[in-house]
């Protein structure tokens, strides 16, 4: 049964309007015709019957007989059937393979976004690393600069306490001297006293005299040495004071020397992570480049058939054409 309104005069008319139009009254033009309202079977039986009747209308006139004309337009029809049949069966293959293009197409695409996320991912780890390596390069460089400076500081301190070094040998040298001559002085005093009170008594007055002298004398070095004694004590003083601190910045400088091991570690391990992190970008970069030619030979293949379906629009076109030909010859 006809849907929507359609009956069999609603076709009539939209056939000799398309007829009227010197257009091939096909299932689909009168479909069109009719508003793209009701069944393509409606449609073709309807038409099937209007061929039969119309293919009688031109048999009578020319003498035919009846059996002949129904021959013919059930010929007619069974052509036309055919033709809908081959049609309808191209028209599925065509729209079968348009959305398996279709599919394989956005497959491609997807799997391309999905190379171009990956190496923006892997550009933000590299540029990561390399923010990470600059920061370790400045910290050693800092590092550097401040072993230089303290390098420098224990250069100046070493100068000084050679220089201190060299004054306690100079007093301890002094000091010595002045206790061999002090000795020195003693017993040539000893011996000089025993040979006068050998000598005459009357001398003794004068050589009394001269100890006293003497002892001056040596109460003068005595005072003298205990200076020298207190700067020699001050000077050791100092002495164990630059020791000690000599000794702190040798502690120190190992301390920097150990932390700018680590360092030189840290960035070791960081060019290596950097160079490991190139490396995985690269293979990154060959396999979007293999995929980007993938997608583009997907591409070619996809225009090769766009190709071929036109053609194929264009054998139906003919098709379609030949098959209006043959029914208005009929």
């Amino acid at each position: 049964m006809a849907r929507g309104g359609i009956n069999k005069v609603v076709v009539q008319q939209a056939r000799q309007a398309l007829i009227a139009r010197g257009e091939n009254p096909s299932i689909d033009a009168v479909r069109i015709e009719l508003g793209n309202t009701g069944s393509k079977s409606t449609i073709h039986r309807y038409l099937k019957e209007l061929n039969e009747q119309q293919a009688v209308a031109k048999a009578g006139p020319a003498g035919l007989s009846e059996t002949l004309g129904r021959f013919v337009g059930q010929l007619a029809s069974q052509l036309q059937e055919e033709a809908d049949a081959r049609i309808e069966e191209a028209e599925a293959v065509f729209t079968q393979q348009r959305e398996q293009l279709e599919g394989q197409l956005q497959l491609a695409q997807q799997a391309l976004a999905a190379g171009h996320q990956q190496q923006q991912i892997q550009a933000a780890a590299l540029a990561a690393e390399s923010e990470k390596l600059l920061s370790t390069q400045s910290t050693l460089q800092a590092e550097q600069l401040r072993s230089a400076s303290l390098n420098q500081a224990l250069g100046e301190l070493q100068v000084r306490l050679g220089d201190k070094e060299e004054q306690v040998r100079s007093l301890e040298d002094k000091h010595r001297h002045a206790r061999d001559a002090l000795e020195h002085y003693r017993s040539a005093s000893r011996e000089q006293r025993e040979q006068e009170q050998r000598r005459h008594e009357a001398q003794l007055q004068q050589l009394q005299v001269e100890i006293r002298q003497l002892q001056q004398g040596m109460i003068v070095k005595q005072d003298e040495l205990t200076r020298l004694h207190r700067d020699n004590e001050r000077l050791l003083g100092e002495h164990r004071q630059a020791s000690n601190d000599r000794k702190a910045r040798d502690e120190l400088l190992e301390q920097r020397d150990a932390q700018i091991q680590g360092l030189r570690t840290i960035l070791a391990q960081a060019q290596g992570a950097s160079e490991e992190m190139r490396r995985q970008l690269d293979v990154q970069t060959q396999l979007l480049d293999a995929k980007r030619e993938q997608h583009a030979e997907q591409v070619r293949q996809v225009q090769h058939l766009e190709a071929e379906l036109l053609e194929r629009d264009e054998a139906l076109k003919t098709c379609h054409t030949q098959l209006s030909e043959h029914t208005q010859a009929k």
